[in-house]
């Protein structure tokens, strides 16, 4: 059996318009958040929920926890339904909502933590036990007696999952817990998240718009969009569908391989050379461009010159950083600048990558190259949108 069951789970609010003048009484608007989500997570899991604003993953997580209780549907986590058996229920589990605090703001967290232990009835032992291992994990020893309002944002949000997990709850309901903090932050608090779900079989159900969370913690992933589940699978496949666009920034030893490269890839039959921009070139970019690519990109003939964006790159293409190829159906290279080197963004399915290396090595020696695919937001952005999210 699953250890968390959501079925045909529904959730609507009552939102009040604006009263127009004249009128008596405000509008009233049914909004729908949930609309019949269903699935089911084994324990020990560590799964991703994830959609845009307003697709109802904190509804979903406040139901879980028992805050909220739903309109249609069932949801049964360790045997019990959240909201009907509320004080059993979370004695077994940890929420953290990174935009509110369960501690008290004005005393030492330390305090905050023996109230806790009250209210968990922790045996004292295991108390101590347990807050040794947790303070050490998430660096907390020194901010124990520390008010919580004289904190950073990323030591309380790590002064508030050590909070949630003094009583070593089975589950743990993550919403948004890395928002705002910096990249040191963030990497920690991952670090604890994969030791704790991998050590102690916590099962993790994680909500946030933060992709590099999801791409660093989760094997499965969850899409929620318009109330309804949309996607339940791997990461990775679900990106694949998505990921179409490959970078390569390259730089060589001689001035001549930029040209010897051009000359390469306008040999390919059935695929066009571009640059990033219809502007045409003006001197002061010639200059810059390395290797005189501009100059052979101007040749009567050229493939640069016949495509429908002939001429050089302005120093707005200079400075984009991997944009996604433009979906018009004609397979091409996009070739720009990259302060001594150059970028060339193409899709796999146009041409494959060995042979975009083979051509690389052709032209030159290489002093330095880097092969990476699309940006991952980027990626989550082209599925919203295609999924009309």
């Amino acid at each position: 059996m699953s250890f968390i069951h959501v079925q045909n789970l529904q959730k609507h609010f009552v939102v009040r318009k604006k009263r127009e003048k004249g009128a008596l009484f405000r509008e009233k608007e049914i909004k729908e958040a949930l609309k019949g989500v269903s699935f089911d997570i084994g324990q020990g899991e560590l799964v991703g929920y994830i959609g845009p604003n307003g697709a109802g993953k904190s509804t979903t997580v406040k139901i879980l926890s028992g805050i909220l209780t739903p309109d249609g549907g069932e949801a049964l986590v360790d045997g019990q339904i959240p909201w009907k058996n509320r004080k059993s229920y979370v004695r077994g589990i940890g929420v953290v909502f990174g935009q509110r605090m369960q501690l008290w703001w004005d005393v030492p967290i330390l305090d905050s933590y023996g109230l806790l232990r009250d209210i968990y009835r922790i045996p004292e032992n295991d108390y101590k036990k347990r807050l040794g291992e947790l303070t050490e994990a998430l660096d907390l020893g020194g901010l124990l007696r520390t008010p919580l309002r004289q904190l950073s944002l990323g030591q309380r949000m790590r002064a508030e999952l050590c909070g949630s997990l003094l009583h070593r709850p089975k589950i743990l309901f993550l919403d948004e817990p890395t928002i705002g903090l910096d990249a040191v932050s963030k990497l920690a608090l991952r670090d604890f998240l994969r030791r704790e779900n991998r050590e102690h079989k916590t099962t993790i159900m994680l909500t946030t718009h933060d992709m590099e969370d999801i791409a660093a913690l989760c094997n499965r992933v969850m899409v929620l969009g318009h109330g309804s589940k949309l996607y339940d699978g791997s990461l990775s496949d679900l990106l694949r569908r998505f990921d179409k666009t490959r970078s390569v920034e390259v730089s060589y030893d001689s001035a001549n391989a930029a040209s010897r490269l051009l000359g390469l890839l306008q040999s390919l039959e059935g695929l066009q050379v571009r640059t990033a921009s219809e502007a045409p070139l003006s001197q002061n970019t010639e200059r810059q461009m390395p290797g005189h690519l501009s100059s052979a990109s101007r040749a009567p003939g050229s493939a640069l010159s016949e495509s429908r964006t002939s001429g050089g790159l302005s120093s707005e293409a200079r400075t984009s950083d991997r944009s996604p190829l433009p979906e018009d159906g004609i397979p091409y290279i996009l070739l720009e600048p990259n302060g001594d080197g150059l970028r060339l963004s193409y899709r796999p399915e146009d041409i494959p990558t060995a042979e975009i290396l083979s051509l690389l090595q052709k032209a030159g020696t290489i002093r330095e190259m880097t092969v990476q695919p699309q940006n991952i937001d980027h990626l989550i952005a082209a599925m919203y949108q295609e999924l009309e999210l």
